[in-house]
């Protein structure tokens, strides 16, 4: 029998309310409330939390809080990466972010929606909302200005540079500069 978490993973319709997932949601919600919390001097908490908190993390990751998450298991960040303050991370799929990256502040990255005909998302039997979910890929040496929000199912390209303000709503390919809402190529770096 498939659990609500593999049909969560897989993208298909699942249950926000089964219990593995809600006992990892309010794990998660423990860790960064103690992240968010810790002094900013004292690095070995801070990454200890985070090796707790995220599905794998490389060298050199700094995560400025406060910083949240929905189950953190599912994010994945490569060596090197900055991660400014009061980020949002919707990881119901797997977000993985790679080596050499900046995201600048108030950057959300979402990996659940819902579907858009109420009789389809809305449940007689909970309070949650019906889901589905696609991962988000950043590649390597990407540049995520603040204040983004990447949608869903898009992937970004090694070497790419997305604009402060943009909503990422598609995949935006290698080499490019990309800005708006929603956020288009405008450049080939």
């Amino acid at each position: 029998m498939t659990t609500e978490k593999e049909k969560m993973l897989s993208g298909e319709l699942y249950d926000c309310a089964d219990p593995e997932l809600i006992a990892r949601w309010h794990f998660a919600k423990q860790l960064h409330r103690e992240y968010n919390s810790t002094l900013s001097t004292d690095a070995e908490k801070l990454n200890s939390i985070l090796t707790k908190l995220l599905g794998s993390k490389g060298r050199n990751v700094w995560i400025t809080a406060p910083f949240f998450v929905d189950y953190g298991e599912n994010i994945h960040i490569g060596d090197n990466v900055e991660i400014n303050m009061n980020c949002v991370f919707l990881d119901s799929n797997k977000i993985t972010i790679g080596d050499n990256c900046g995201i600048g502040p108030g950057t959300h990255i979402y990996t659940v929606f819902h579907p858009v005909k109420a009789e389809e998302r809305l449940s007689r039997e909970s309070t949650f909302w019906k889901s589905r979910t696609a991962p988000v890929t950043i590649g390597k040496n990407v540049w995520i200005g603040g204040s983004v929000i990447i949608l869903p199912g898009v992937t970004i390209g090694d070497n790419t540079t997305i604009g402060a303000g943009s909503v990422v709503t598609k995949s935006v390919p290698a080499s490019s500069l990309a800005v708006g809402n929603p956020c288009r190529v405008i450049k080939e770096l």
